[in-house]
C-alpha cells in the first residue's frame, strides 16, 4: 500500500470526484483512477460506490479513508521531525484561525513571531472552527484556534476567555437591560454564523440545555452584515464581548448574556499525542509570554 495511492483516494473523497482530485495531486484523471483501483485490488473489496459521475464511500471505504488520514498525517509528522533534526533554519507554521474577527487578537502575535523567527513561513488557513478541526485530524495544519469544548482528540492551551453578548435591535424588550438570561430571547429569531463555526455550537448547546430550539432567521460569516440585520430588526445575534464592543451602531444594543457554560474560551488546539513542530511550539510560547494569564 503506497502513500501516493492513499493520497489519491483521500483526495477523490474530499474533492467529490476523480477530475477535481487529479488537479489537487497534479496528476491526470486516468492516473488517479488507476491509483484508486490499485488500492481496491490490494484490500480486495470496493471502496467507492460509483453511480454515474458520482462516487460515494462504501462501508469499507469509510474505514480505509479514516485510516488513510491518520497514515498521511503521521507521514507529515515524520518528515517535519526529521527536517528539524537535520537542523534546518527554515521551516513553516501551518496555522488555522477562525475566519472572522481575528485581527485584533492575533496581528500583534504575528508581528512578534515574525520578528523572532524571520525564516519561518507562516501558512495561514482561515475557516470555521469545525472545519479547522477536520484539517487538524488530517494533518494539513499544525495548530488551530477554536472554542471549548473540543474533542478529546486534541490537546489545547487557553488563549482568551470572555462572556457572550446578545445584540438586539433598539425596539427589542431587552434593549434597556444590561444583562439577560437566554430563555428571555427564545421568542426572538436568531442570526447565527454559517455552519461550521464553533460559536454556533456553543449557542445551540445552551439553547438545548434550556429546552428550546431557536428559530434561525439568517446565517452569515460577516459580523458587520449580522449587525446590520440586527439593527433593521430581523433578529438577535451573539458575539464575544470584545467583538461586540467594537461595533459602532446606535440602532442596536448589547446585552450581557448571563448563562452558564456560554463563556467563549478560545484555545489553540493540536492533535493529542502528535509531534508538534518547533515552529508550532514557538507560537504557543510567544502567546504565553505576551498573555501570561492565558
Amino acid at each position: 500500500m503506497e502513500i501516493r495511492t492513499l493520497r489519491a483516494f483521500v483526495e477523490v473523497v474530499r474533492q467529490g470526484g476523480f477530475s477535481p482530485a487529479a488537479k489537487v495531486v497534479f496528476a491526470t484523471q486516468s492516473t488517479v483512477s488507476k491509483a484508486v483501483k490499485q488500492l481496491e485490488e490490494e484490500v480486495g473489496i470496493p471502496l467507492l460506490d460509483r453511480v454515474g459521475s458520482r462516487s460515494t464511500l462504501t462501508v469499507a471505504g469509510e474505514v480505509v479513508y479514516r485510516r488513510a488520514l491518520t497514515i498521511l498525517a503521521e507521514r507529515d509528522d515524520l518528515i517535519t521531525e526529521l527536517d528539524e533534526l537535520r537542523g534546518l533554519k527554515r521551516g513553516s507554521l501551518r496555522l488555522g484561525l477562525p475566519a472572522v474577527a481575528t485581527s485584533a487578537m492575533f496581528a500583534p502575535l504575528f508581528l512578534a513571531y515574525r520578528s523572532r523567527y524571520p525564516g519561518i513561513d507562516i501558512r495561514l488557513v482561515e475557516h470555521g472552527g469545525e472545519r479547522l478541526e477536520e484539517l487538524l485530524r488530517s494533518g494539513e495544519i499544525d495548530i488551530a484556534a477554536s472554542l471549548l469544548p473540543v474533542s478529546h482528540e486534541f490537546d489545547w492551551q487557553e488563549v482568551r476567555s470572555e462572556p457572550l453578548m446578545a445584540l438586539v435591535p433598539a425596539d427589542h424588550p431587552l434593549a434597556g437591560r444590561e444583562a439577560a438570561e437566554l430563555p428571555s430571547l427564545k421568542d426572538s429569531p436568531f442570526i447565527l454564523f454559517e455552519p461550521g463555526f464553533a460559536l454556533n455550537r456553543l449557542i445551540l448547546a445552551a439553547c438545548r440545555r434550556r429546552g428550546f430550539e431557536p428559530m434561525v432567521a439568517a446565517r452569515s460569516s460577516q459580523i458587520d452584515f449580522m449587525a446590520e440585520l440586527v439593527a433593521v430588526g430581523l433578529g438577535v445575534a451573539f458575539l464575544p464581548r470584545g467583538m461586540a464592543e467594537k461595533l459602532d451602531r446606535q440602532a442596536l444594543h448589547r446585552v450581557l448574556l448571563q448563562e452558564p457554560q456560554t463563556e467563549c474560551r478560545m484555545v489553540m488546539i493540536w492533535r493529542r499525542g502528535a509531534y508538534l513542530s518547533h515552529a508550532a511550539q514557538a507560537w504557543l510560547e510567544i502567546w504565553r509570554e505576551t498573555h501570561p494569564r492565558g
